[in-house]
């Protein structure tokens, strides 16, 4: 059920991180991949480790926001594959300011990264399955999607809820044509960008802490085991869910207690 020997996956973001970690474990499971970043380096290095899996990978690279450089992406990916099973969804940067501070560009050039990007991917990756009859498409929303953060966030929740709604609604146009469509909600990953902020503010990691019943924070291998069963058939009759992936962020009420209590 969870093999994807024969399959295509495209992936964005595959340079590190999240996006890397769901390559290399779709490409264990089988899949064929093309690796999208902005990152050639990293993206190669990538193609490198699935190549040694004895799979085939390919590096692209886009910037996400640009809706040719996305078209292009998808004319590459027919001349090289010819077919598309999956797609993982999870390149895009997020801007931070004030509300009353942030700037209508910033706003916007957040909304270009996250949402329309994310959308012109959807709808590229859609018409080949759909013509195929088949295909599973993972957003990578965050918990920003349903919940509020604070701290300079509104552009990327603003962004983030988008995703969500995105997710749902492609969901309900398409999986009556056997195409489905889910999304991945992560709290705090360890990235460079993240140990960046912890860094600058060392009150934040404790804080992010004392709201993860699991006591730590998220890894991108977190992802591997989640990308697997989205893309393959074992998850058949599930579409337009929005999946925590948080360490039981979510469930935890905000006056919860966290660990042993006396």
């Amino acid at each position: 059920m969870f093999n994807l020997t024969g399959k295509v996956a495209l992936i964005t973001g595959a340079a590190q991180g999240l996006g890397r970690a769901m390559a290399l474990a779709l490409a264990d499971a089988g899949a064929d991949t093309l690796l999208v970043d902005r990152n050639d380096v990293g993206a190669g290095e990538t193609a490198a480790i699935i190549q040694k899996l004895g799979r085939r990978a390919v590096t692209a690279k886009c910037d996400v926001s640009d809706l040719t450089q996305i078209r292009g992406l998808f004319l590459r990916l027919d001349a090289e594959f010819g077919r598309i099973d999956f797609l993982g969804n999870v390149a895009g940067d997020g801007i931070l300011g004030k509300p009353e501070e942030i700037s209508l560009e910033e706003v916007e050039r957040c909304w270009r990264n996250l949402v329309l990007g994310r959308f012109c991917m959807c709808q590229e990756a859609g018409r080949r399955m759909l013509a195929a009859g088949r295909g599973s498409i993972v957003n990578i929303g965050s918990l920003a999607s349903i919940t509020s953060l604070g701290r300079g966030h509104v552009a990327y929740s603003m962004a983030m809820g988008a995703v969500a709604q995105m997710t749902r609604e492609l969901s309900t146009e398409w999986a009556g044509r056997g195409v489905r469509v889910n999304a991945i909600l992560p709290a705090q990953v360890v990235n460079p960008g993240l140990e960046h902020r912890m860094a600058e503010r060392p009150d934040l990691r404790d804080r992010f802490l004392s709201g993860i019943p699991a006591g730590r924070l998220g890894h991108p291998d977190d992802i591997r085991g989640l990308a697997v069963l989205l893309a393959s058939d074992a998850s058949s009759w599930i579409t337009g869910a929005l999946i925590p992936m948080d360490g039981g962020n979510l469930a935890a009420n905000a006056g919860a207690t966290v660990g042993e209590w006396k």
